[in-house]
């Protein structure tokens, strides 16, 4: 059975820092392109982070240098660090195996909110 599950998220003021978690199980991660997505009320869902299966990297321009994806393969967990958070990171964030990095086809998390303050 496929799972992903996210946690870490939270409220937190501007500036700060949080690490949301994704552990997943049920299916050949090497196979998908592990990945970060987040939906804000009221807009389209957008990819945040992708680690491909040859463990490339890939970040939307909007979170560069402040937020970093990794990979624990003995603990079959994602991680997304998420540093000088602004309000407009405020969202739903989704862990998602996907077969191409940012696509539609693939499985997804439940997701974990994340709340910033200004």
């Amino acid at each position: 059975q496929v799972r992903l599950v996210e946690s870490g998220g939270g409220s937190v003021q501007a500036g700060g820092s949080l690490r949301l978690s994704c552990a997943y199980s049920g299916f050949t991660y090497s196979s998908y392109c592990m990945g970060w997505f987040r939906q804000a009320p009221g807009k389209e869902r957008e990819g945040v982070a992708g680690l491909d299966s040859d463990g490339s990297t890939s970040y939307a321009d909007s979170v560069k240098g402040r937020f970093i994806i990794s990979k624990d393969n003995a603990k079959n967990t994602l991680y997304l660090q998420m540093n000088s958070l602004k309000p407009e990171d405020a969202a739903m964030y989704y862990c998602a195996a996907t077969l191409v990095c940012y696509g539609d086809m693939g499985r997804w998390g439940q997701g974990t909110q994340v709340t910033v303050s200004s």
